[in-house]
């Protein structure tokens, strides 16, 4: 439906605008530590968190951004904890690389390659155990398909059919190796099919085909109550991190993927329906920015953590 494209346009655009903004406050040296963007792969979050209910679960990588602000986190709290403020949604101690927010059930941020696969496999086994009717959709890289806990984590839940949807941003470099330097099964679905578990790709690039996959992933696990794995084709346009030269790809493919841009794909879809003009696409993005200033002024505004209370949350092993 076009009102749904318009509102996942929105999300894409929300997400873009406040990537941009964090790569120009991290240069301006506003945000420390490390960041890494999602620049050009926001059609993916937006297409596969639209389809999830509120009591469903998302795990989720490094990239963690563009999930956490189509999950409905606040801007302000994502911000903030960009800046390591206590406004931030881990308080300011995980940064970029460490969003966590209960109440929407956003479990990571997970800064280890494939760490968040285990996670959610446990989390979709406490699901069966408790006899809730859940999702867990967890959110990771192509180059995590070639780490241990990928093929432990799929062939578990596929052993014991867990509601895990297993959703592969397959976005072609990982680190900076390309993926036929590291995977000898380049066809990921295929890969993953080897373990009995439902398996496609789709266009990564294109919010409605990640929508329709996504909504055919999610009632087939919430149908069958076992795993699916769900591969989009995407690709980052940005460098790995904001430490990374990017000197692994020819800037002609970054540019052959930029014209597959997926907010130029879904604003051109509206303009083609006569959903939406030139001018109402730019007021906008006027409102988009303007919600993104706003979340830079408030975590400017925010509060640093009193070194008083830097041992709070930290345990001890002692007896």
């Amino acid at each position: 439906m076009t009102s749904d494209l318009m509102s996942r346009y929105r999300q894409m655009l929300r997400i873009r605008r406040f990537e941009e903004r964090c790569a120009e406050l991290y240069s301006a040296e506003r945000i420390r530590g490390f960041v890494h963007l999602y620049i050009g792969e926001e059609a993916v979050a937006v297409g596969v968190v639209d389809q999830l209910d509120p009591d469903d679960a998302l795990v989720t990588t490094y990239r963690d951004h563009g999930h956490a602000l189509a999950r409905g986190i606040p801007m302000n709290a994502v911000m903030a904890e960009m800046y390591g403020r206590t406004e931030g949604v881990s308080r300011g101690r995980g940064g970029s690389m460490h969003l966590f927010h209960a109440p929407t059930r956003f479990y990571g941020g997970n800064a280890i390659v494939g760490g968040g696969l285990p996670l959610a496999v446990g989390l979709a086994l406490a699901d069966r155990m408790l006899g809730r009717s859940r999702v867990t959709a967890c959110f990771f890289g192509e180059g995590a398909m070639a780490e241990g806990e990928f093929h432990e984590s799929i062939n578990l839940a596929a052993l014991w059919q867990l509601p895990v949807l297993f959703l592969c941003e397959n976005n072609l470099y990982a680190m900076g190796t390309a993926l036929a330097r590291s995977e000898s099964e380049t066809d990921l679905a295929l890969k993953a099919a080897s373990y009995e578990v439902p398996a496609w790709h789709c266009d990564g690039m294109d919010v409605d085909a990640v929508s329709a996959a996504a909504e055919r992933a999610v009632a087939l696990v919430r149908d069958s109550g076992g795993p699916v794995f769900l591969e989009a084709r995407t690709f980052r346009f940005r460098a790995h991190s904001m430490y990374d030269p990017d000197r692994y790809r020819e800037k002609t493919e970054i540019d052959r993927w930029r014209e597959r841009d997926p907010l130029l794909i879904a604003a051109g879809r509206l303009e083609r329906d006569g959903v939406a003009d030139e001018a109402a696409l730019a007021a906008i993005d006027d409102e988009v920015t303007a919600e993104v200033d706003a979340a830079v002024a408030a975590a400017e505004a925010g509060t640093p953590e009193d070194v008083a209370d830097l041992e709070l949350f930290v345990t001890s092993g002692a007896s």
